[in-house]
């Protein structure tokens, strides 16, 4: 496996002979590694606390190499994609040199290596996911789902700006960074994303749900199934039930091919015509269609003052506990992408697609299902 460097300088080092992987400082002179955060196929997350400054504490993801062997491209592939915004990365097209970070998504902010192990620091996130976060308010209104999706799209414009697609945004990956009432979202899991420019993307992946049509249909796509999946989170951000569910995969991925949702009564009769229309916009199947996020960002239901200042909490609270019970909603993603909590997954089993489709029509799902 390519060494990944003894930490994160922007660059990708020079040697890849073993005697000098002996050579390069050890995390462990410089970070404490306390309790376990988490754990996935080829890893584990720890908390960690900087020896240079005290009470600073991160979360480290360690991946087993051995455990990872045949699979080295994917997790290369995720660590490319965090370099890009990392606080260490300067954009070399500019003059001065700009730092490509966003107040929005999740950072990588060093890497170690040893003989067994790749070692990611990451940012530490403590404020939890999007839905908790809902259901324990006392007042919800549309302005507030307003407010996140704004978030939401700049960060993700942001991403597309630099190249970079996400491919599977859904509220597991949104998170809140502290506890405070006020706290910023953040973008996580960068286990699916793939620059642009390393070739056509093709391959199907996402979460059953949040997945594009273009994707389902086996079609070459870019930057605009981010947009789809921000559709969708918005649509169950305002009624807490999602735009499509099926207890069979076929009959749900035929109604995401064929864009079929409702906004049903009595769930959408106090939600505004605005937020209906930007849905709309970002959910359309046909994808030049399709707003950007640019495009998005302009609607009045985000830019203006259309989102409704009403109360909803009681409804999508209600309706977030019934469909997203923490039992029900953690779908698994597609092509195997094995999810590990708070930070990026390990990677990505591609496959050919009829092999591919055959193992999904076969692999039974939880689904969240409307009450």
């Amino acid at each position: 496996m390519p060494l990944f460097g003894k930490k994160d300088s922007g660059k990708r080092p020079k040697s890849k002979d073993t005697k000098e992987l002996n050579k390069q400082v050890s995390i462990e002179e410089k970070y404490n590694l306390h309790g376990l955060l988490g754990t996935g196929a080829f890893s584990e997350v720890r908390l960690a606390e900087s020896k240079d400054t005290p009470g600073d504490h991160f979360a480290v993801k360690i991946i087993d190499k051995k455990a990872l062997k045949g699979k080295e491209e994917s997790l290369e592939n995720e660590i490319r994609v965090l370099r890009r915004f990392s606080a260490n990365h300067f954009d070399g097209n500019s003059p001065n040199g700009t730092r490509l970070t966003h107040p929005n998504i999740v950072q990588l902010l060093e890497t170690y290596e040893d003989k067994a192990k790749v070692y990611l620091v990451m940012e530490l996130v403590t404020g939890g996911e999007l839905f908790d976060r809902i259901v324990e308010k006392g007042s919800y209104t549309e302005k507030d789902a307003s407010h996140l999706i704004r978030q939401i799209l700049e960060a993700v414009d942001y991403m597309h700006e630099q190249g970079v697609v996400h491919r599977d945004l859904k509220p597991e990956n949104l998170l809140y960074y502290s506890p405070d009432d006020d706290s910023k979202i953040m973008i996580s899991d960068f286990g699916l994303s793939k620059m642009e420019d390393s070739g056509i993307m093709a391959t199907a992946c996402g979460t059953p749900g949040y997945v594009a049509p273009e994707v389902l249909a086996q079609k070459p796509y870019g930057k605009a199934v981010d947009v789809w999946s921000i559709g969708v989170i918005s649509y169950i951000l305002l009624c807490g039930y999602p735009p499509f569910y099926d207890e069979n995969d076929a009959n749900l991925f035929a109604q995401i091919l064929k864009g079929e949702f409702e906004f049903d009564s009595p769930y959408w009769d106090e939600i505004s015509e605005s937020a209906k229309h930007f849905i709309k916009n970002l959910m359309c199947v046909t994808v030049e269609k399709r707003y950007t996020c640019k495009q998005a960002l302009g609607h009045p239901w985000i830019s203006g003052n259309e989102a409704s200042s009403k109360n909803i909490h009681g409804t999508v609270s209600e309706q977030l506990k019934k469909n997203f019970a923490k039992s029900r909603w953690k779908q698994q993603p597609l092509l195997l992408k094995l999810h590990l909590t708070m930070v990026p997954a390990e990677t990505v089993l591609k496959m050919e697609s009829k092999q591919m489709w055959e193992l999904l029509n076969n692999h039974p799902r939880q689904r969240a299902l409307r009450l």
